[in-house]
């Protein structure tokens, strides 16, 4: 070992005050740890246990006994509570004082901090077994067998080789269905697992005086946030055959079960989750399924500004798992030996394989101990889960001299020519996700244009196919780029990043018909890049994204808007597979979990920005594949709600789950309740009619009886929870970000509008709209539908709309009454483009449509209930003309008018204009509706 540096020994004298001799142990382990400094000043005692018994490193042996004799006097929640939080630091500053001493290798530690965390999880889990049996009876199956709740224990959890200071990753599932029995009454075994699973992660999760034991992340369990803590058999089975996802199997090849002390269920469950992680055949399409995610990944890097990262950087820990575990994907399911949850297992058998050359398998195995060490004792420093180089010079001291270098430099020249190597076989192995580009070669008057700024006269010969004033624009933005960007701090890196992509895009933009504006739009995005290089690099080093972003920027000023103001967005161009292929309907929800599981629970500022990025990455893919053509005007519709369905059920949850952690539960609702809560789409979420700004119009209900209260230390009453959640779920919409608001909120729709409670019962609802709501109410109610609640809450609300939109009416006066709303509507919002004619609000337009579509449910549906059925027109008025109420000739001619006008509306949106188009357009649309509405709703 190294004699300790100055800065290191000042920085323990600070702390001994001469009472150690710098040859004690004690003193080197203080020069290094915070985190060993605190938790011993704290509690004296432990100091005192490492004189008495001095750590070692097989010592990870004794935890199961020593953590008995920690609980033998518990009685209560809160004392195990302390005794784990308290037993897990003093364990920490043992492994630590034998990390830093060089007491135990690598290897070693790895298996000290997993055993650790295995033994106290499944400390928790006896604990609350115990608990529940005695309050709720012992979960048994039909048969009275004894059910128990098995632990999955991912990610190096799993592997056996945890951090220092790692989170868990656990999935909780019990063998078969059936009941409590010996209890005062039967519990359902879902109910009861549910209970303990979630007694378990408090045990684990929740902060005391005494900190936590682990941070607990439950989203690697199917469904992710929205599904079931904890699931049978049965529906695991059932969940990995049909809908598990590439990316679970690579997380299941780790996947361990915790005190493996249930033979017959333990056996059960690996059988069951082998067949998903490992293939029968040899299975190539692994390599692609890797590739995507490293792309993710190193995406998500360069999003969140990460440098010096030693587990997601190139060459990093992470690349080494990639590595290793391709070829497990690959091959595992023929060759048994690659079957290992451990790395360093799993590289041994490809070594014995020959599957690597003996060389590539010694620099893995070297490359991944030493990047290990660096990051434990990253994190023993003050017990933080980090993986990124310090940059103060008193931790890059220590890191150095823990890791055996004299100096940071020689220390750091060593780790990036080992991350390099790395990289290199991970590139060799795996490659990037996207292609290559090959260099193209630009020109030499391309580069003349940029770097000398050509007059007129030579621009002309480079753009002859410009109208004079157009090259004008042309040389006009490029001499005010080059003005911006000598006032703006870009650096040596960034000049000669644009210098090389300059003569680019000018041979991608120069021969194009509508060179000026497509320039003009695509300098915008350069600006805001200008002093971020990395994306300037991304343009170069793959041109198909460059060509991608010409594309976009020249069909429309809306996207290019968003990818200046929204850089992040620029990765989407790398793959166009994704980007002019919107996810399927069915697909947002589960891409929006697996988008969020990046991003800790706990930091809820990153989740709302996360949700924000998300809206705009999958609206830039819905844009992209409108403007190619790819999806017609309906099918945009369809896809901007399912993602703002996506995003509205994460929203509800997270304020759910916020409002539960400060108040507890409403005590009215059961566990298989749900929250109790539903949202109601109106307008354009309800009708199915989303645009690229649309904002949402939402009602909120709930079922909460009277005089309830809720059930956690700060109790509230049950209203003035679902209030407080409504208020919650409209502040995630509209808190602004980095990457804007997610979306305007818009309540106003609620029984008596913006007077209204804000939240209201269903039974306050259904009674407003039999006896206070206006005709305009009704209106509204036929595009209203429920977007988020429980199917039971669902069903309520379509019965109660059904109900109102068939009552009988006087037709005389809802005829009346429609065509005033309208006339209302054409003095408030028609005629705001003149000379312009507004597809929207003027006369013969989509409000006329919408209108209409809404008076015929309101007058028919008593007499033809299906009419209730759908919210969105295009459906009514097929329905109508199947009912005979329409003709078809009209009912077709109508949908066509419909559906051409909206078509025109979502592409004045791709081109940032408002919803104006000369006088001559589209007459025949307008004189078609104009005659329908003369035909029902003109007044005599």
């Amino acid at each position: 070992m190294l004699p300790l540096p100055l800065a290191l020994t000042q920085q323990a004298e600070s702390r001994v005050k001469g009472q150690l001799s710098p040859q004690e142990p004690l003193f080197t382990v203080l020069a290094f740890s915070d985190f060993v400094a605190e938790n011993l000043q704290q509690h004296p005692e432990w100091q005192q246990n490492l004189y008495d018994q001095p750590p070692h490193a097989q010592e990870w042996q004794h935890y199961e006994r020593w953590l008995e004799q920690q609980r033998v006097d518990v009685e209560t929640e809160a004392q195990i509570m302390r005794r784990l939080r308290l037993f897990r630091r003093e364990m920490l500053v043992r492994i630590a004082w034998m990390q830093i001493l060089n007491i135990a290798t690598t290897e070693q530690t790895l298996q000290q901090l997993s055993h650790l965390a295995e033994k106290l999880i499944t400390t928790a889990r006896e604990w609350c077994w115990q608990q529940c049996c005695s309050e709720m009876g012992t979960p048994c199956n039909a048969e009275g067998q004894v059910q128990p709740l098995l632990i999955l224990g991912m990610g190096k959890l799993g592997g056996g080789e945890l951090n220092f200071s790692s989170d868990i990753d656990l999935i909780f599932a019990w063998p078969e269905n059936g009941s409590t029995r010996g209890g005062r009454r039967e519990w359902d075994n879902a109910q009861f697992f549910l209970r303990m699973g979630q007694r378990i992660i408090k045990l684990l999760d929740q902060p005391t005086i005494d900190g936590f034991v682990y941070r607990v992340d439950m989203r690697l369990r199917p469904f992710g946030e929205s599904g079931p803590l904890v699931m049978s058999f049965a529906a695991l089975e059932d969940y990995y055959q049909e809908q598990g996802r590439e990316w679970e199997r690579y997380a299941m090849v780790k996947a361990r079960l915790m005190g493996e002390d249930q033979p017959p269920f333990t056996e059960e469950l690996q059988q069951l989750l082998r067949p998903f992680i490992y293939r029968r055949y040899i299975d190539f399409s692994a390599i692609q399924s890797l590739r995507t995610m490293k792309g993710k990944i190193h995406r998500e890097v360069r999003r969140r500004g990460l440098k010096n990262n030693i587990k997601l950087g190139a060459g990093g820990i992470r690349e080494c798992e990639f590595i290793v575990q391709v070829f497990q994907l690959i091959r595992g399911g023929r060759e048994r030996c690659l079957q290992s949850r451990s790395l360093l297992a799993a590289l041994q058998a490809i070594d014995t394989l020959s599957l690597l050359p003996s060389e590539q398998v010694g620099l893995l195995h070297e490359g991944y101990l030493f990047l290990r060490r660096v990051e434990n004792l990253l994190q023993s420093i003050a017990d933080q889960q980090t993986q990124t180089l310090p940059d103060d010079d008193l931790n890059r001291q220590r890191l150095a001299w823990a890791m055996g270098f004299e100096q940071w430099s020689t220390f750091h020249t060593h780790l990036e020519q080992l991350m390099m190597s790395i990289h290199t076989l991970f590139v060799a192995l795996i490659g990037d996700e996207e292609q290559s580009a090959s260099e193209e070669q630009v020109e030499n008057h391309y580069q003349h244009l940029w770097l000398e700024i050509p007059d007129l006269d030579e621009l002309q010969l480079l753009t002859p196919q410009l109208a004079i004033d157009q090259q004008q624009q042309f040389l006009s933005a490029l001499q005010n780029f080059h003005h911006d960007i000598g006032r703006r701090t870009v650096g040596p890196r960034g000049r000669q990043a644009l210098d090389q992509l300059m003569p680019m895009i000018l041979a991608e933009v120069c021969p194009r018909n509508d060179a000026a504006a497509t320039f003009s739009r695509l300098l915008q995005v350069l600006l805001s890049v200008a002093s971020r290089s990395t994306y300037l690099e991304l343009l170069i080093q793959y041109p198909g994204a460059l060509k991608h972003l010409v594309r976009l920027c020249a069909a429309s000023p809306m996207v290019a808007t968003q990818l200046a103001r929204h850089p992040l967005l620029l990765d989407e161009l790398l793959d166009p597979q994704t980007l002019y292929q919107p996810a399927p309907n069915n697909s947002y929800r589960e891409e929006l979990r697996e988008y969020l599981l990046r991003i800790p629970q706990e930091d809820e500022e990153q989740q709302v920005e996360a949700l924000r990025q998300f809206k705009l990455t999958q609206q830039l893919r819905i844009a992209a594949a409108d403007i190619a053509g790819t999806l017609p005007v309906m099918k945009v519709s369809d896809h901007l709600t399912w993602l703002a369905e996506a995003l509205l059920e994460v929203v509800v949850w997270q304020a759910w789950q916020l409002m539960v952690q400060r108040y507890g539960k409403p005590n009215h609702l059961t566990d298989e309740q749900g929250p109790g809560f539903a949202v109601v789409g109106y307008g354009k979420l309800g009708g199915w009619e989303l645009g690229y700004r649309s904002d949402l119009d939402l009602v909120f209900l709930h079922d909460c009886p009277a005089n309830t209260v809720t059930n956690g230390e700060r109790s509230i009453e049950g209203r003035q929870f679902y209030l407080k959640m409504a208020q919650r779920i409209i502040h995630l919409f509209s808190t602004r970000t980095a990457s804007g608001i997610l979306y305007e909120v818009d309540a106003r729709l609620r029984p008596s509008g913006a007077a209204g409670m804000l939240v209201t019962t269903f039974e306050a609802f259904e009674a407003y709209q039999h006896n206070e709501a206006w005709t305009w109410e009704h209106q509204a109610l036929v595009r209203a539908r429920t977007v988020f609640g429980h199917p039971r809450l669902q069903k309520k609300f379509t019965e109660i709309r059904h109900h109102i939109l068939c009552q009988p009416r006087d037709i005389r006066q809802l005829m009346t009454d429609v065509a005033a709303m309208r006339e209302k509507m054409l003095k408030h919002l028609g005629n705001k483009h003149l000379p312009l004619w507004d597809i929207k609000a003027d006369l013969g337009g989509i409000t006329d449509i919408e209108f209409l579509a809404q008076y015929w449910v309101l007058r028919f549906a008593t007499d033809c209930p299906d009419l209730t059925r759908w919210s969105d027109n295009v459906r009514i008025v097929e329905t109508l003309s199947q009912e005979g109420l329409l003709t078809e000739q009209n009912a077709k001619a109508l949908t066509h008018a419909y559906i051409t006008l909206r078509d025109a509306l979502h592409h004045l949106a791709l081109q940032g204009e408002n919803g104006g188009v000369e006088e001559h357009h589209f007459l025949q649309e307008r004189s078609l509706t104009q005659s329908v509405w003369q035909q029902w709703l003109a007044s005599e």
